[in-house]
C-alpha cells in the first residue's frame, strides 16, 4: 500500500483499516480467500472443519468493508488485494497455507508469487486469471465470454439497475436461472457487489504477470476445477497445466465454478485430504519444504504432478493415498487423468 496521502479521508480510514477476518483453531495456519460477490462467510464450514489441527483465518476482501468506500473508486490490483489481507497472512504465521476460490485464488497465487518462502501449500479452485489467456492470444479466446459477461454487467450496475447486473453476472458463472433461484434474503448483498464488476474485470485482465512466472512456486498446490464450468476458468486451468510444478489437478464432474459455494462438503473434504497429506503431523513444518528437494521435477510424494483426477459425487470410493477415484479419463486441461 502506498503511504502517499490520500484525498479521500474516507477511503484513508477504509485502506488503513485491518480487514474483518473469521477466525478458528490452532496450529498450522491456513488462510482462505472468498470469490467475488462473496465473503469470508463463505469458509466458515472449511475453517469449521480443519480448525481441529489449524489455525483457520478468512478475511474479507475490500469490497466487503461495510461502508462500500471502495465501491466506484479507482482500479485496484490483486497486489493491492493482496497487501490489504496482509496483516491476516502475517497472523497465520510461517510456513502458512493458502487457499482461494475464483478471484481469491488469483490473489492467492500472486500472494504466493511475492513472498514463496512464507508459503507451504497452495489450494485454489479455479483462480480467474484472465489476463493469461489474452496473453496466450488475442479476443476471440476463451476469455471472450466472461468479458462480455462483466462489460454487461458493469453497464447496468452504472445505469443503476444492480439486480439486471447480478443477473447477468450471477447467471453467467452459475447458468441461466440462478439468479432467479437465489434466496431473497442474499440479493441485496450481492447487487450491491456489482458496482464493483467493473474494477473486479480490470483488476483480472491487466494482471501484468506472465505465465512463466508461475514456475517458481516450487511448493505443492492443489488447484481444483469443476467439469461444467464455462471457458474462461478451464482455459486458465490448461495453461497452469503446463508450468507449475507440483501441481495436482482435481476436477470435479459434476460441479461448476461455484462449486466451493453450492457443494462445500465435496469440495471441502478434497482440500481436507491435501492438507492432511502434505502437513503431516509428526513431521515439524519447516522440515517438510527440504524434503521434496528428493523428488524429481513435476512430483511430489503421494501427488500426480500434473494430472487430473476427477471426482463424481457418485463415487465415493477412494484409492491409494486417500485420493479420489477417477471416473474416467479427461483430456479438457490437456492432460491426461489417472484411476
Amino acid at each position: 500500500m502506498s503511504s502517499a496521502p490520500l484525498k479521500d479521508p474516507a477511503m484513508a480510514r477504509s485502506r488503513s483499516a485491518e480487514p474483518f477476518a473469521r477466525e478458528a483453531g490452532a496450529g498450522p495456519g491456513v488462510v482462505c480467500l472468498h470469490a467475488n460477490a462473496s465473503n469470508s462467510g463463505q469458509w466458515r464450514a472449511l475453517s469449521e472443519q480443519l480448525a481441529t489441527r489449524f489455525h483457520v483465518l478468512a478475511p474479507d476482501f475490500f469490497d466487503c468493508v461495510r461502508d462500500s468506500l471502495w465501491a466506484g473508486k479507482p482500479v485496484t490490483s490483486l497486489k493491492d488485494e493482496a497487501a490489504w489481507i496482509e496483516p491476516v497472512v502475517a497472523r497465520a504465521g510461517e510456513p502458512l497455507v493458502l487457499v482461494g476460490h475464483s478471484y481469491g485464488a488469483a490473489v492467492a497465487m500472486i500472494a504466493a508469487l511475492s513472498r514463496p518462502e512464507r508459503v507451504r501449500a497452495l489450494v485454489v479452485y479455479e483462480p480467474t486469471l484472465f489476463s493469461l489467456l489474452d496473453a496466450e492470444s488475442a479476443s476471440p479466446n476463451d476469455a471472450d465470454g466472461v468479458r462480455e459477461a462483466a462489460g454487461d454487467a458493469a453497464e447496468a450496475a452504472a445505469l443503476g439497475d444492480l439486480d439486471g447486473a447480478a443477473r447477468r453476472f450471477i447467471d453467467y458463472w452459475m447458468g441461466s436461472g440462478a439468479w432467479g433461484r437465489t434466496p431473497e434474503p442474499r440479493k441485496p448483498a450481492i447487487a450491491a457487489s456489482m458496482n464493483n464488476v467493473r474494477r473486479w474485470a480490470q483488476a483480472l485482465f491487466d494482471e501484468p504477470t506472465p505465465l512463466a512466472a508461475f514456475r517458481s512456486l516450487d511448493l505443492p498446490v492443489l488447484y481444483m476445477v469443476g467439469a461444467i464450468s464455462p471457458p474462461p476458468t478451464l482455459g486458465v486451468a490448461r495453461l497452469m497445466a503446463t508450468v507449475l510444478p507440483h501441481a495436482e489437478f482435481q476436477m470435479f464432474e459434476d460441479l461448476g465454478h461455484m462449486g466451493p459455494v453450492t457443494d462445500p462438503a465435496q469440495v471441502n473434504e478434497a482440500i481436507s485430504i491435501f492438507l492432511n497429506r502434505v502437513v503431516p503431523k509428526q513431521i515439524p513444518l519447516p522440515s517438510l519444504r527440504g524434503s521434496r528437494a528428493h523428488t524429481r521435477s513435476g512430483e511430489l510424494p503421494n501427488i500426480i504432478g500434473g494430472a487430473v483426477v476427477c471426482c463424481k459425487r457418485a463415487e465415493p470410493q477412494a484409492s491409494v493415498e486417500g485420493q479420489p477415484r477417477c471416473a474416467k479419463r479427461d483430456a479438457r486441461l490437456g492432460v491426461g487423468s489417472h484411476r
